[in-house]
């Protein structure tokens, strides 16, 4: 099936999502680590079932080393071994955070204090900010029925200025 709607050649689709990437220049910034940023964008883009963001966020993983068998695996991050605890920490904020009508409570407590444990103010909040933001990038990905496949590691990062 071919996109419903082409967002880049769209005059108000693209000031928009010229935007949003500022936004996300913020968080990629931060001193929240690259690789934990590519981690929780590809997890929450595997929930949310977005195969553009999939695309996008292994090839910019792998661009930046991240190594194959953790990209693998972070769909089943509970059961691998190739994870630190803040890493877990911040996986468990992305499935949380991305299936919040699953869970009535949104984040747990447990979570929280696990990313609180790991990671600085700063960090924090580029955290919830990312989660947040990679879960608008999935909607409008999923809703004009982008695919996957084409994205070019970098493809973006003269667009983010």
């Amino acid at each position: 099936m071919d996109a419903r709607f082409n967002l880049f050649e769209n005059d108000v689709a693209n000031r928009f999502t010229q935007r949003f990437a500022n936004a996300g220049l913020v968080i990629h910034r931060s001193s929240l680590p690259r690789s934990t940023q590519e981690l929780v964008s590809l997890r929450a883009s595997q929930i949310n079932g977005c195969g553009w963001c999939v695309d996008m966020h292994t090839k910019e993983a792998a661009a930046a080393g991240e190594s194959a068998v953790r990209l693998h695996l972070v769909a089943t991050w509970r059961e691998s071994t190739v994870f630190t605890e803040a890493e877990r920490a911040a996986l468990a904020l992305a499935e949380e955070g991305s299936r919040l009508a699953d869970a009535h409570a949104g984040v747990s407590d447990e979570t929280w204090e696990q990313v609180r444990t790991h990671y600085d103010d700063d960090q924090v909040a580029a955290l919830v900010c990312l989660v947040a933001l990679i879960n608008a990038a999935n909607r409008l990905a999923v809703i004009v029925h982008q695919k996957g496949g084409s994205y070019e590691a970098g493809q973006f990062a003269a667009a983010a200025g």
